[in-house]
């Protein structure tokens, strides 16, 4: 096959790419969610049709996606602490915890197959996509962060759960520190900081795990060239999403990004029992 048909042969992957990931973005502008939730579903599906279906698919979806998430984390963060939201104190104190739950995510990951991280994927989607559905902004448990042997549970929790869907801290860090007595400014602010924690151990840790059967540019498990063309889009098309966030009824469009990830959920369940 000569160099321009396989590269006119990509292009359909390319384009699929490129929306995956200028959808991610304007999501995350829109509603404060990292695009990972969106991002590994979308690049298991491209690199399923691509021809990589099999092997360690999931494996390199997830460490993409945390690749990814490392660089936005960093931004958001850096955003949020120029309007003094970031509550540095909490980040400071979970942050140990939450790098051993992602370090075990990793060891986990590693060791399952591609159909038990699906499942697993599903069943934790459909999960944060019903309470997304059901949680109200007045719940509370406490009026402070936890302390000792119950912070250290929860923000590992947060890491474990971050790379077993290949997300930032936002999907569980949110809901946990608001239910926990912090605004939700606050909360989102804290929680853009989680996933940077998250990412950096992991992503490392992933790039000297190998793959079987990773699609080219891949190094350990985190693809690059799908790394790079989803972070110039995400990137691109945050600030989007961000404008039309002032125009909209923010609880309105999260049931609808809840209903959109309870498809998302069961659509890899259905994969993972095939």
């Amino acid at each position: 096959m000569t160099t321009l048909a396989m590269t006119a042969d990509m292009l359909p992957y390319l384009a699929a790419l490129l929306a995956a990931g200028a959808f991610a973005g304007i999501l995350a502008g829109l509603l404060g969610v990292g695009g990972g939730i969106v991002l590994v579903p979308a690049f298991v599906a491209i690199l399923t049709a691509a021809g990589y279906g099999t092997g360690d698919l999931m494996q390199v979806c997830l460490a993409t996606s945390l690749a990814t998430i490392f660089v936005t984390s960093i931004r958001s963060v850096l955003a949020h602490h120029r309007k003094g939201a970031v509550e540095w104190d909490i980040i400071r104190s979970w942050a140990p915890w939450i790098m051993a739950g992602a370090i075990l995510g990793v060891w986990l990951v590693s060791r399952l197959s591609t159909q038990s991280l699906k499942l697993i994927f599903g069943v934790l989607v459909l999960a944060v996509a019903s309470f997304m559905l059901v949680s109200r902004p007045d719940w509370r448990v406490a009026d402070a962060p936890p302390t000792g042997l119950r912070r250290g549970a929860l923000a590992t929790t947060v890491g474990l759960v971050g790379v077993l869907l290949g997300i930032g801290g936002g999907s569980l860090g949110v809901p946990m520190l608001t239910l926990h007595g912090r605004p939700m400014h606050r909360a989102v602010a804290t929680a853009a900081g989680f996933g940077a924690i998250i990412a950096l151990p992991s992503v490392a840790s992933f790039l000297f795990v190998p793959a079987a059967g990773p699609p080219p540019g891949t190094v350990g498990s985190v693809n690059l060239p799908i790394f790079a063309i989803t972070i110039a889009m995400t990137l691109l098309t945050a600030p989007i999403g961000a404008s039309l966030a002032h125009g909209t009824d923010a609880r309105r469009l999260r049931r609808i990004f809840a209903l959109f990830l309870l498809a998302v959920g069961l659509n890899m369940l259905r994969k993972a029992l095939l």
